[in-house]
């Protein structure tokens, strides 16, 4: 028995040690980024747990697959400034360019969507449009009065000779209506199964889900925004209102930025991690990146996708930086607000140097957990100054609004899986049209919600949103 334990103990010493190889070799080779939390997390596991941590770890730990881009020393200050932006967004344009982001352009037209049903006619007007291609991507395709009026347009489309694609996430739409999706794939839609619970290993982590919405008409016309397929985004259900969200059409060049991502997409559907190709760095083209310019109103906007398949967190690097450069104001929308300790210091940071900063989040929204996890990071909030309110119904929009420089929307909730680990993908928005309608649109949303008002939680509260949030960033 004695040698047993000897045994046991070598063993499991062995797999520890092991696991911690893979684990330093996976993030470092590999330029894995992480916050301490969640290094520590994996740290702990792997000593003390090697037999569940080593596989989990090969299963879902990976969350970077491109590394970043080493340009020689002084070579980003060799990008054109161009003129002198009207937006005042000279730092977001800058930043996103050296992040390999492609530029600013101008687009002929950008038209929001109040509510669902202007929503839902500008997703069908988007779809009958199309000529020659149409591609779709939606986290949730469910089998409901709105995903089957969704599915006919793509038939009809089909039958104009429009060649379609549908890419769908394996888990945002794992109760999908199969007798649905073979019907679309009879009908000669090409479909497409984002990151399948069970896939090979190295095509692809389980734990990375794609959460992007969007459809591309043409190359020309481009619908996204925060909205899935499903009627709670749209109508509602029976007896119930619809989710309040926002959503957008852009008719211009930054259809053609969206067609790019969505052909990344389709391939890392399809096994593939390349990498999109990053935007030049110099050239003509490059001329935009500096700054939007031109008279106002020019419905300037620029594509900004975060995810796996960037190396930076581009998204969550825009907001950090946005807090430090904002000087009035930081309006931000949603649905769940579980920020990283660095974004949530710098906004309580900005409030502290009289910036009013309001957010607007849903009084209870779909996921319980993460209404107590965001319980801390409100407080903080509140305490610093900002000004916190909560919506008497469910808000899934997903907006930011920094002065009257640059506006986000699109797919990227505040919380640390859409800041660190999916795939998601924003718009930023420089118009001062844009940004007007945007600002009016938060306003009436927050005027119908209710102050938060901070209270001093129990001890076994403290410790259970403590517990919750820790797991919730590992996952």
């Amino acid at each position: 028995m004695n040698w047993l334990a000897v045994l046991s103990g070598l063993g499991h010493a062995a797999l520890a040690t092991a696991g911690l190889l893979v684990y330093v070799l996976a993030t470092r080779i590999g330029h894995q980024r992480r916050h301490p939390s969640a290094a520590a997390g994996w740290v702990v596991a792997m000593v003390g747990f090697p037999y569940v941590a080593l596989p989990l770890f090969l299963l879902i730990g990976t969350r970077k697959f491109v590394r970043p881009v080493r340009r020689p020393r002084g070579a980003w200050a060799a990008i054109p400034p161009g003129p002198e932006p009207i937006s005042g967004a000279a730092w977001a344009t800058q930043l996103l360019a050296c992040m390999e982001l492609a530029p600013a352009v101008p687009n002929n037209t950008i038209l929001w969507h109040a509510d669902g049903d202007e929503a839902l006619r500008g997703l069908m007007r988007t779809i009958a449009s199309a000529t020659h291609s149409l591609d779709v991507c939606t986290f949730v395709f469910a089998s409901d009065a709105v995903g089957e009026q969704v599915a006919q347009a793509l038939l009809r489309a089909v039958q104009r000779r429009v060649a379609v694609r549908l890419l769908v996430d394996a888990v945002g739409s794992l109760h999908a209506s199969r007798r649905m999706l073979r019907q679309l794939r009879e009908g000669g839609v090409q479909v497409q199964r984002f990151m399948p619970l069970l896939h090979n290993p190295m095509r692809g982590r389980t734990n990375l889900r794609n959460h992007r919405k969007l459809v591309l008409a043409d190359r020309r016309s481009l619908w996204s925004g925060g909205r899935n397929l499903a009627a709670e985004y749209f109508t509602g259900a029976p007896g119930q209102a619809a989710w309040v969200d926002l959503s957008f059409e852009v008719h211009g060049p930054l259809a053609e930025q969206a067609a790019a991502q969505f052909a990344g997409d389709w391939l890392a559907a399809s096994g593939r991690t390349d990498p999109m190709p990053p935007a030049p760095v110099h050239g003509p083209a490059q001329a935009t990146a500096a700054a939007p310019s031109g008279a106002a109103g020019s419905a300037w906007a620029q594509w900004v996708p975060s995810g796996p398949d960037h190396a930076d967190d581009t998204v969550h690097t825009l907001l950090l930086a946005g807090a430090y450069h904002a000087r009035r104001r930081i309006v931000a929308v949603t649905p769940y607000f579980v920020p990283d300790d660095a974004l949530l210091a710098a906004w309580c940071l900005a409030c502290r140097r009289g910036v009013q900063v309001q957010l607007l989040v849903p009084r209870r929204s779909n996921h319980r957990l993460a209404d107590w996890a965001r319980e801390r990071a409100l407080r903080e909030l509140a305490a610093a100054g900002a000004q916190v309110w909560l919506a008497p119904g469910m808000v899934h929009a997903k907006a930011v609004l920094m002065d009257d420089d640059l506006a986000l929307a699109g797919s990227l909730n505040l919380d640390a899986r859409s800041l660190f680990l999916n795939y998601e993908a924003m718009a930023a928005f420089y118009g001062a049209e844009e940004l007007r309608w945007l600002s009016h649109w938060c306003d009436a949303q927050i005027a119908r919600a209710q102050p938060y008002h901070a209270r001093k939680p129990t001890w076994v509260r403290d410790v259970a949103e403590g517990v919750v949030r820790s797991v919730g960033f590992q996952l």
